[in-house]
């Protein structure tokens, strides 16, 4: 049984990338810039709409554990690196345990000096 008086809130990214290559290139700059704490990479299968087209494509997807703080910063950086004029970008609320919400917060914390 969850304990829910005992979680934290934390924010999910989604998005998706071209390859495995660019993937973890983000992923890795991501995590560099302290602007996500977890990055999990998959690889997908995706069918969409483009241009009046249907399309389908090999992509990886990337699913990124950050904070409400770092939000606006990630969605900033992630126009500006990612490989597609028009990336993925659907983000949401979501609830962890303390110690789990509590170490994404300290590991997109800014470093001071």
């Amino acid at each position: 049984m969850v304990d829910r008086r005992s979680s934290s809130t934390l924010v999910l990214v989604l998005t998706t990338e071209a390859n495995a290559n660019l993937a973890e290139g983000l992923a890795n700059e991501l995590l560099a810039r302290r602007l996500a704490a977890c990055v999990s990479l998959q690889q997908i299968q995706s069918h969409y709409c483009w241009q009046g087209k249907l399309e389908r494509a090999q992509e990886v997807q990337l699913l990124i554990k950050t904070s409400q703080d770092q939000l606006d910063a990630l969605h900033q950086t992630i126009k500006e690196l990612h490989s597609y004029e028009t990336p993925e970008w659907i983000y949401w609320s979501a609830t962890a345990s303390d110690p789990y919400a509590a170490w994404v917060a300290a590991a997109v914390e800014p470093v001071e000096g």
